[in-house]
């Protein structure tokens, strides 16, 4: 249930999948990160970055998100795959 809450970075190419989930937050965070949201297929649907500190980030039709290092390159129309 932690998060990333008490890391002090994210590293390039790594994220952190949030299942069955379309909101997050960023309080006690220490650096910013980029919020995918995703649809049911793993489609990134917006790309938002989150700054510390903010209480919601959402995405009304995501049914997932993935937590990313700032500047990760996802665009709308990509799709994650799965392995």
């Amino acid at each position: 249930m932690r998060g990333l809450l008490g890391r002090t970075e994210l590293p390039a190419f790594t994220g952190m999948l949030l299942l069955d989930c379309h909101s997050i937050h960023t309080v006690r965070m220490r650096f910013p990160i980029d919020v995918v949201f995703l649809d049911r297929d793993l489609r990134v649907v917006h790309v938002r970055v989150a700054e510390p500190g903010r209480w919601w980030v959402r995405c009304a039709g995501a049914r997932h998100v993935l937590e990313a290092p700032t500047r990760s390159g996802l665009r709308p129309g990509d799709v994650l795959a799965r392995l």
